[in-house]
């Protein structure tokens, strides 16, 4: 048999496998590069036309024709479309193996299916029957800012936030629908992650932030008790998602913080005039003179950098969710040696085991340290501008010698120099701790138990030290320093059973029961010594001063409260259509009284879902209307602790030759001390007009607030200062809308939205227990605001010609200031009495309406953010132009604020004329110039931005690479207080809701010599991977 010859596989099989293999690669390609069709309807089924159809993180995309149609290229399986239409909920829809993809859209998932946290859960909007208002964290993140106060200023309809100081780090005031207390707090409940907060607004990085909502009536409110009375405002921070890739992004902002304007102060020749007009003393002092114009603000403030950095990691697993963030800012006052710095770490993990238990861990941890807090604009308000801060010899002067005073010098140089030798710092260290556990009860569909334990700690460290000279007029003044500290820790434990339940498909049920305990522990003790031997010891080894060591029994405190809490509640609606709410709580309070510890207060709530009854459905313009009614009772308890048993002070005194201390009664017990509480009804409804385009809120509600809680002051002769006790009633009444715009809505063109908010709040002191009609010490009055001003009404000026003077006002000359008389005329048309204390009037502070507006421009990856602010009427208190502001006899010269003053040839002046000791002035009167009209309207912040994503980095690496810069507090459009003194009309020092000061209650926040406003240039990033 002959052996055939057959060709080698060798030589071709190569070639040949080359070629299969690019056969099956290029058939791989083909059926991987296909074409997708499909059609685009609404929740009718109704062909939407010109609906956008983009292919996820590629430049493809499509939109549909006049049925609803599309035919779009993808790359695979793997290709997601994102389907968008004005008005409706985009979608994302992966392709799969699918070849047709057909998408329903719903109307806007914002207004319909956005989830609002309510206190112990979410709802949806549209299930949402108590009063509560909501940002989210994207919405925040348009205003950089370090503390999330500054962020929701003119944000949230009946929220009033007012800054207290523009110190870096200072918290702001936040008042939820008005004041309800007279002497106990105001200040809404925060609740961070679940679990009420122990720390400061400052001690929460904005960027953490997922969503803020506040809670503003009692059927909201009324689930956290006795803690929630003043509102409750619920923070959320950033989580991860089962199943999402892990997301790293950072967050930087840096800029420079300037003076929004200087106090208008005398010139040189101006301080000259004024004193010449006075002719109270020589013009010239030791240290003065003439010709010389010294800006001490110049040579005292500075521009203070700052910074800002975050860095979060986010992601989950198939049966859990992580997320880690870091976080560090730094803030430079314009004050010298000012600032606050602030570092921050925050982690989460949420896990599920198996098909029951699901347990979760969060951690927020901060360090913040505030220092140079002891220097203010008050430092250089007094120094004359006729003296040069360097001698003759160009030496710094360390003292300024004039004709009445020898203040010392304090400059940026001065504080620079002195480095060290003053300090004043507060260092924080806090850690807020959230633990739960959630096990679904098997055999019962839709019944749940959960446990939620918190620990907060609050460690901080005071400390201040002043070396030998320093601020004082002698050199050798003994050094002094002071140091304390307190440590605050709280805890709570918190056992729920949730039952969730949807019975034939419209029926939803869901009931919870809650029982809880929080306990919190507080002490603080403070030391203080004069002549320290080593400045080297700063505030540290007091033990080793040479001087007096002082401790202050009144500065040592120990506390512990307690707080036991039972609450059921049930919410049902009928197919999203009629809703309920009914809450029952009971507290039980270690503040209180033995008999009044206990206090149960329900709540009820109802809402109507309108737009989804069948009449209403011609409507086509009318998306969504939801009419809410609640009514609720809530109680506040935050007095001092232990007020019910009275308290000793001590005093030192002279026994013989001994020098002893000794204890004497200072508030005497009340056995009845109760519950303050208060009763709110709440009437709302909830809009959306064409295609969802805009939509909004209305509210009405009243709250009357009964045995206020109040440390009653007692006569001299009762030998004890105060006691607490529970007295008055007061009223808060208001409306508050809110409207919010989609007004253009192109994806890749231009998109305009925008947003408004108004309230109206009237606060009125209903009555006294005492059955006064007014208490003239405290400043309350019944059938008026708790925040008032009992005051001259000032007219004007004395003018040449004016009748009565000498009756109004014996030994009073023209050019001072003149008052309204409110007394009887005789028969011969004159006054029957000279002006007195009954001829003041009491002066409503409260501003008719304010709120706030916001409008945000997108164009193809650029983005213009604008946020502003306004307030109508009420009266504006500026400490800067009081009695101190001009000269007479009784404040000799006090401040070098630039004043209109009354002379001979300005008659048509503010103030009154500088006359010294011929004036003639009361002194009672110069309260009377620091009113002003409270009304404002100014911007927040403006911010430019933009997505390089779109241009240069489209690779896909980054989901976001967003550059931008704001400029915040950058002009006031109106203010009769700016045009009069180029000064930003919103205040700027804090108010002590328990003393009083001159003749306003130091509740009232003002504007006065503290930390002047400022505006702020800064540049940013925003990039997430």
């Amino acid at each position: 048999m002959k052996q055939k010859n057959y060709p080698s596989c060798r030589a071709h099989w190569k070639p040949r496998l080359i070629t299969l293999l690019a056969l099956c690669f290029f058939s791989v390609a083909l059926a991987a590069q296909r074409t997708v069709t499909g059609q685009v309807t609404d929740e009718t089924g109704t062909p939407l036309i010109g609906a956008t159809i983009l292919v996820l993180e590629t430049d493809g995309g499509t939109a549909t024709d006049i049925e609803g149609n599309y035919s779009l290229e993808v790359a695979g399986e793997d290709a997601v479309l994102v389907f968008s239409y004005l008005g409706y909920a985009s979608e994302e829809q992966q392709v799969g193996n699918r070849s047709v993809v057909d998408v329903e859209l719903q109307p806007n998932g914002q207004l319909l299916n956005e989830v609002v946290v309510v206190g112990y859960g979410t709802q949806r909007s549209e299930a949402v029957t108590g009063s509560v208002a909501s940002i989210n964290g994207e919405e925040l993140t348009n205003v950089s800012a370090t503390n999330v106060t500054q962020s929701l200023q003119g944000r949230l309809p009946g929220v009033d936030i007012s800054s207290t100081s523009s110190r870096p780090g200072a918290s702001a005031q936040i008042r939820i629908r008005g004041t309800r207390s007279l002497t106990a707090s105001n200040d809404p409940l925060i609740v961070l992650d679940g679990i009420p907060f122990a720390g400061s607004l400052t001690d929460i990085n904005p960027n953490d932030i997922k969503s803020v909502d506040v809670l503003k009536d009692a059927s909201a409110t009324a689930i956290y008790g006795s803690r929630g009375a003043n509102g409750v405002v619920l923070i959320t921070t950033r989580t991860g998602f089962e199943g999402q890739r892990p997301r790293l992004s950072y967050n930087s902002f840096a800029g420079v913080n300037t003076i929004f304007s200087k106090i208008p102060l005398m010139s040189g020749d101006e301080f000259a005039q004024l004193r010449d007009d006075a002719g109270i003393y020589d013009a010239d002092g030791q240290d003065e003179i003439r010709g010389t114009n010294t800006d001490w603000q110049d040579l005292f403030y500075r521009d203070g950098l700052f910074m800002n950095h975050s860095l979060g990691l986010a992601g989950g697993t198939e049966s859990g969710s992580y997320s880690f963030s870091a976080g560090y800012n730094t803030d430079q006052a314009v004050i010298p040696d000012q600032g606050f710095r602030r570092y921050s770490l925050r982690g989460s993990l949420d896990q599920r085991i198996g098909s029951a238990l699901r347990i979760g861990f969060t951690t927020n941890n901060t360090y913040t340290h505030s220092y140079g807090n002891d220097l203010s604009p008050g430092n250089v308000l007094f120094l004359s501008p006729l003296a040069s801060p360097y001698d003759s010899t160009g030496a710094p002067r360390r003292t300024i010698r004039t004709a009445l005073d020898e203040p010392f010098v304090v400059t940026r140089d001065v504080i620079d120099r002195l480095g060290e030798r003053r300090i004043s710092e507060n260092k924080g260290i806090g850690s807020y701790n959230t633990l739960f556990g959630e096990l679904t009860i098997p055999g019962i569909e839709g019944l749940s138990y959960r446990l939620n334990l918190g620990l907060n700690v609050r460690n901080n460290t005071n400390g201040n030290f002043t070396g030998e000279g320093v601020f004082a007029t002698n050199p050798t003044t003994p050094s002094g320093a002071g140091i304390g500290n307190s440590l605050l820790t709280s805890y709570v434990l918190e056992n729920l059973l949730n039952y969730n339940r949807t019975f034939a498909e419209v029926h939803n049920v869901s009931v919870l029961g809650l029982f809880s305990v929080q306990e919190d522990r507080f002490n603080s003790s403070s030391l203080g010594a004069r002549d320290i031997p080593n400045e080297a010891f700063q505030y540290f080894n007091l033990g080793q001063a040479a001087g007096e060591i002082t401790v202050n029994p009144n500065n040592q405190d120990y506390s512990v409260t307690g707080l036991v809490s039972y609450m059921g509640r049930i919410q049902y609606d009928y197919n999203n259509r009629y809703l309920f709410s009914a809450t029952l709580r009971t507290d039980g309070s270690s503040r209180l009284a033995e008999g009044n510890k206990w206090h149960t207060y329900p709540a009820l709530s109802a809402g109507w879902n309108i737009g989804q009854e069948a009449f209403m459905q011609d409507l086509g313009w009318l998306n969504r209307l939801k009419l809410r009614v609640g009514w609720g009772q809530t109680s506040n308890q935050a007095i001092n602790p232990y007020s019910t048993l009275g308290s000793l002070a001590t005093r030192p005194y002279n026994f013989g030759s001994e020098f002893s201390t000794g204890y004497y009664v200072n508030t005497l017990p009340n056995a009845d001390l109760g519950w303050e509480y208060s009763v709110t009804t709440n009437v709302g409804a909830d809009f959306a007009l064409l295609n969802n385009r805009l939509s909004g809120t209305l509210e009405y509600y009243v709250t009357n607030t009964e045995d206020i809680l109040l440390g009653v002051n007692l006569p001299s002769t009762a030998g004890v200062g105060s006691y607490t006790a529970n007295i008055g009633t007061t009223k808060n009444e208001g409306f508050e809308f809110s409207l919010n715009g989609l007004i253009i809505d192109n994806p890749e063109g231009l998109s305009w939205e925008a947003g408004f908010n108004v309230y109206r709040n009237v606060n009125t002191l209903t009555s006294l227990a005492s059955g006064q009609e007014r208490d003239e010490g405290n400043g309350w009055f019944v059938g008026y605001p708790i925040n008032v001003v009992y005051d001259y009404n000032r007219i004007g000026l004395w003018q040449e010609g004016d009748p009565y003077l000498d009756i109004l006002e014996p030994g009073g000359n023209v050019g001072q200031i003149k008052v309204e008389y409110t007394g009887e005329y005789g028969e011969n048309g004159e006054p029957v009495r000279a002006i007195g204390p009954d001829d003041r009037k009491i002066l409503d502070l409260t501003p008719d309406f304010q709120g706030g507006f916001n409008t945000r421009f997108t164009f193809r990856g650029i983005d213009l953010t604008a946020v502003g602010v306004f307030r109508n009427g009420g009266t504006l208190i500026s400490t800067l132009y009081g009695s101190g502001g001009y000269l007479n006899l009784l404040s000799g010269r006090q401040t070098n604020v630039d004043v209109d003053y009354y002379t001979p040839e300005n008659t048509d002046a503010r103030y009154p004329a500088p006359s010294g000791a011929r004036s003639g002035d009361n002194p009672e009167y110069g309260s009377t110039l620091s009113y002003f009209d409270g009304g404002y309207l100014k911007f927040r912040t403006i911010t430019l931005g933009y997505d390089l994503t779109r241009t240069l980095f489209t690779s896909g690496t980054f989901s976001q690479f967003r550059i931008y810069t704001s400029v915040q507090n950058p002009f006031v459009l109106f203010s009769p207080y700016n045009d009069m003194t180029g000064m930003d009309p919103e205040t700027n020092s804090r108010g002590d809701e328990f003393q009083a000061v001159a003749s306003y209650n130091r509740r009232l926040l003002t504007i006065g010599a503290n930390n002047p406003a400022t505006r702020v240039f800064l540049l940013g990033l925003n990039v997430t991977f």
